[in-house]
């Protein structure tokens, strides 16, 4: 079966390039933030608390926000808890389950990262596109994660 050519209009083609852009982007992201000792998967995951309703989220909620595994979410947490920036809540309604809760240590953290982690997306993505091509892209993108993080019906079997 002979190789598809691929186009610029293509879905693969722009799922290549999304690879891509993820590959070539994230290690300088994360180079940026070694300068202010402060790992890529600690930033994201307490930016993902701050953000949340009472910054705090239940474990498997941040690990469906966070872009880490949920064994990488466990250990992140694990060592921020450790760092006295995120600390683990009992969820009263549900004794299997606890919430990771940014602290007052956590969140200052963060405010201090932040300008680095901002100029590095700004240097290594935003610089490339105009305003117009970073609000189609953002919209786009979120239409596909929206698309499939909805939950998907069940499927019937049949008897």
């Amino acid at each position: 079966m002979p190789e598809r050519l691929l186009t610029e209009d293509d879905g693969v083609a722009a799922w290549a390039a999304l690879l891509r852009t993820h590959a070539a982007v994230v290690p300088k992201l994360a180079h940026a933030l070694t300068e202010v000792d402060l790992p890529l998967s600690w930033y994201d995951v307490l930016l993902v608390l701050n953000s949340a309703p009472d910054r705090r989220l239940r474990m498997i909620d941040l690990g469906a926000q966070a872009v880490l595994s949920r064994e990488q979410i466990s250990r992140v947490v694990t060592e921020l808890e450790r760092a006295g920036y995120v600390e683990r809540q009992p969820n009263p309604e549900d004794k299997r389950s606890s919430y990771a809760a940014i602290t007052s240590a956590g969140r200052a953290r963060l405010r201090k990262a932040a300008p680095t982690y901002l100029g590095a997306i700004e240097e290594h993505f935003a610089q490339h596109l105009t305003d117009d091509e970073i609000g189609v892209l953002s919209g786009l993108l979120w239409r596909v994660v929206r698309a499939e993080e909805r939950p998907q019906p069940r499927s019937k079997r049949s008897t």
